[in-house]
């Protein structure tokens, strides 16, 4: 999707408001109740999430073209890793503070990282893999009290599951970005959007023989809800690099923590620790850097390429 490098400011403030909707999002799910399975979770958020993107897509004109597709394969791994990713990131959420299951989750473009140089051989030079551990053990610093809690039961011991829940989840999340990076060279960013939706619907269908629970009506409502903010998000998401660059949206990512931090205490009268707060900021500092690094990367090529241009 091309950007209006015109408007960056209004790209800037989109994706502000997908944050935001993303944590309330995050929020409903989580207000929901543990006894909710994720896939159950999973499928609301995916399914009512059709309802604001197929909207968005006719009002653009848009849908006939994101319903054709030449990489149908591709879409199902996407959605594959996409799918498996929000059910344990839904599991973590529901067991865990907010702020740190938000905080975990920015493992995920470190793994993209990883995964780029690994699967489809991208360079990956020594200041990115020096923040890509930098931030891996941010969020180590995070995961860590949680995880060795293991051994003891009860809500603790769930909590454990939920920290090694969401550091899965980033790890799928992470070969998840790397489809789309695959995705993005035949496919338009409509078609991507549309059908991951679509297969996580889907593919989340395979656990209700697994058990899904009868809801009441608050948390039919609060999971509908959730599935509704996920797909209005996605499309302000969608709308930020449609009017600005990746470099310049993506550092404010970070203001889930900090809005997490207050949703988490007026609701759930959840604390922020002083571990989650030093490790977010080196996970933070380290994604930022990585971001700065592709921007700056991603300048030397074009120039390369204009350079080595033949004369028109």
């Amino acid at each position: 999707m091309t950007s209006d490098v015109g408007s960056p400011l209004r790209g800037i403030m989109f994706k502000i408001l997908s944050v935001v909707i993303f944590v309330m999002m995050q929020t409903c799910i989580k207000a929901a109740g543990a006894d909710v399975p994720a896939g159950q979770i999973t499928f609301f958020r995916s399914a009512f999430a059709l309802v604001p993107i197929i909207a968005y897509l006719a009002w653009q004109r848009d849908l006939r073209t994101a319903v054709r597709t030449e990489r149908p394969f591709g879409h199902l791994k996407r959605g594959f890793f996409g799918i498996l990713s929000m059910a344990f990131g839904f599991y973590g959420l529901v067991h865990l503070p907010l702020p740190e299951a938000i905080a975990i989750g920015y493992a995920s473009p470190l793994m993209a990282v990883i995964f780029a140089a690994l699967i489809l051989g991208e360079t990956v030079r020594v200041y990115r893999w020096s923040a890509v551990v930098a931030g891996l053990i941010g969020v180590l610093i995070v995961s860590w009290p949680k995880l060795t809690l293991f051994q003891d039961n009860g809500l603790q011991s769930q909590q454990a599951l939920g920290a090694a829940a969401v550091l899965l989840a980033a790890v799928l999340s992470g070969l998840a970005m790397v489809q789309v990076r695959q995705l993005v060279r035949t496919e338009k960013t409509p078609t991507i959007v549309f059908y991951f939706s679509l297969t996580g619907a889907l593919f989340s269908l395979v656990s209700l023989p697994f058990g899904w629970t009868a809801l009441s009506g608050q948390q039919a409502f609060l999971l509908i809800s959730s599935g509704l903010f996920g797909g209005v998000a996605q499309i302000f998401l969608t709308e930020s690099y449609r009017h600005a660059d990746v470099s310049a949206v993506a550092p404010f990512e970070y203001t889930s923590f900090l809005l997490g931090i207050v949703i988490a205490f007026v609701l759930f009268n959840d604390v922020p620790t002083l571990p989650m707060i030093i490790g977010t900021a080196i996970t933070m500092a380290a994604g930022i850097f990585i971001v700065y690094r592709e921007h700056r990367l991603g300048i030397e090529r074009k120039a390369a390429r204009k350079a080595s241009a033949p004369p028109g």
